[in-house]
């Protein structure tokens, strides 16, 4: 007697989104990966410089050791350093930034607005971010009005520039 149930082909699991396969974690963590990539890259050419300057420092086969005959370009190895220095820089600050936003989940512009509005205690729903930038409009206009009286009362006293205020009437 054979078994006559048939093995149906297995469809692909939905992919969960709190999974590391989901689009948006990959998204995510594919900034964190080329700067990883990157910092590769830096760590070989920071290697490939050093190796290349110890070389050169150890003396040829007839040569006296108690005269090096290294060339020094002083400007030369200051930029060659300046640029080493900011790829290897770059490239952490990369792996960094790829592993917040990771870790924060967020893979948008849009995503880290919500993110930073949730924690000022604004609420997704627009009306509190309106209420603020209005706030923040009428704080601007006030300052710059405060600002353009200081000029005219300095222009009106033949004042020298020294001598202005800051907000609490001290002088600068």
């Amino acid at each position: 007697m054979s078994d006559s149930t048939s093995s149906q082909p297995s469809s692909p699991r939905p992919v969960s989104s709190q999974s590391i396969f989901a689009p948006r974690s990959r998204k995510q963590l594919s900034i964190f990966f080329g700067g990883a990539a990157f910092f590769g890259l830096a760590t070989f050419i920071t290697r490939r410089s050093l190796t290349r300057r110890y070389k050169a420092s150890i003396p040829r086969f007839f040569q006296q050791s108690n005269r090096p005959s290294t060339q020094f370009n002083g400007p030369m190895e200051a930029f060659e350093a300046l640029n080493i220095a900011t790829i290897n820089v770059a490239s952490i600050a990369m792996m960094v930034t790829g592993g917040l936003l990771w870790a924060f989940d967020i893979s948008s512009m849009e995503d880290a607005r919500i993110k930073i509005r949730a924690g000022l205690g604004f609420d997704g729903s627009g009306t509190s971010a309106a209420d603020a930038e209005e706030e923040f409009e009428e704080w601007l206009a006030t300052t710059l009005a405060r600002k353009d009286t200081k000029r005219k009362k300095v222009e009106r006293e033949g004042e020298e520039d020294d001598q202005w205020t800051n907000e609490r009437d001290k002088p600068r």
